[in-house]
């Protein structure tokens, strides 16, 4: 079976996070399928294969523009594929030919606002009815649907009309560079919360600010994240309402420097209104740090019982929860700490491959 990856979002977070263990891993485990990698020409040169079966193609096509819903589908007709998997919703129009997307979440379903976005609102309004008929067209025609979580397959199958045997649960992994690395001294000086990801409106970080200035402790909260436009915006509301030195940002962080963060701090605070799997919580638990998570779906299903829960949308309960944790000791928590790290062990990459794999096999099967 010749199969296709797009792996466009190769270099990105999130998503190119997925697309990189998944083909890591689809490497050790198929020696019989060939797949066909389409990447971007930028720095394509570094992107380097394993195995025979997997070979490179440049598709020089960005994602959400309309050269991909024109141009790509012709790059990929060129090599006469069995399936392909595109694992992320942008699936060209115009691609007849067999398929499996993976939708991580439908977070831009519930969060229809220009706070989203740098766009104009019009131009915004406009681009977000297109993203939600290219994920409406996707799943329709897709042969299977992969997602990460049974929350977001429930939301698929009830939002988007689809049965629910036609979408398959393939969880998340946590990176083994990130979970084994030996504790370091942590550069920080004081005790701190730790936030781990992006500052997009659903992460709900403004509601965590407003908790740590209403907890006005002797502790430092650090956010973790790429310094993009929504960060930037986030720290301009800080320095209005809180200009103690007291949140700290920090971008370009090594996996030494992550897994330390995750060790020392105080907890890995989670607050998010929507999430599709949230693996800063499973890497927090890898590294027995207490995680403090927003009580949504895909969290606690996630965590189960190894975490904390608060209502994400009051910021008095988020207090409450960070009072328990600060200045008492985490000791106390001890045993959400091991049951964390046991909960981590149902997680793993190579499940997930294997499952893709299977799904693989399934749809090209199917007539």
């Amino acid at each position: 079976m010749r199969i296709g990856i797009d792996c466009r979002l190769w270099n990105e977070s999130g998503v190119g996070r997925y697309i990189r263990n998944l083909v890591y891993n689809l490497q050790k485990l198929d020696e019989k399928n060939e797949y066909i990698l389409f990447v971007l020409s930028k720095g394509h040169e570094k992107f380097k294969v394993q195995s025979s079966k997997f070979k490179v193609k440049i598709a020089n096509v960005r994602w959400h523009t309309i050269a991909e819903q024109i141009g790509f589908s012709k790059v990929l007709n060129q090599e006469n594929l069995d399936l392909m998997h595109f694992p992320y919703f942008s699936v060209p129009l115009f691609y007849n030919r067999p398929f499996v997307v993976t939708i991580h979440d439908l977070i831009v379903n519930h969060f229809p606002t220009g706070q989203a976005s740098t766009l104009p609102s019009l131009i915004y309004s406009l681009k977000l009815l297109s993203y939600k008929f290219i994920i409406g067209r996707a799943a329709k025609k897709a042969k299977k649907i992969l997602t990460v979580s049974n929350a977001t397959k429930k939301e698929i199958v009830d939002h988007l009309k689809i049965k629910e045997n036609k979408v398959v649960v393939t969880y998340e992994g946590v990176d083994n560079r990130i979970s084994k690395i030996k504790n370091q001294k942590s550069k920080i000086d004081g005790k701190y919360f730790l936030y781990v990801g992006n500052a997009y409106p659903h992460k709900n970080l403004e509601r965590l600010l407003e908790a740590f200035n209403i907890l006005n402790a002797d502790v430092n909260l650090i956010l973790v994240g790429k310094e993009d436009y929504f960060y930037k915006r986030l720290k301009k509301k800080i320095i209005q309402v809180n200009p103690s030195k007291k949140v700290i940002f920090l971008q370009n962080v090594s996996d030494q420097e992550l897994s330390d963060l995750y060790k020392n701090a105080l907890a890995l605070v989670f607050p998010s209104l929507m999430e599709g799997f949230g693996l800063p919580a499973l890497e927090a638990m890898a590294n027995k740090c207490l995680v403090l998570a927003s009580d949504i779906s895909a969290l606690k299903e996630i965590c189960a019982d190894a975490a904390i829960y608060f209502n994400p949308a009051d910021a008095n309960d988020l207090v409450r929860k960070m009072q328990e944790i600060y200045p008492n000791d985490t000791y106390h928590y001890s045993d959400k700490k091991e049951k964390g790290l046991k909960r981590v062990k149902l997680f793993s990459w190579r499940k997930m491959a294997e499952q893709t794999l299977s799904v693989y096999e399934q749809s090209a099967s199917k007539p």
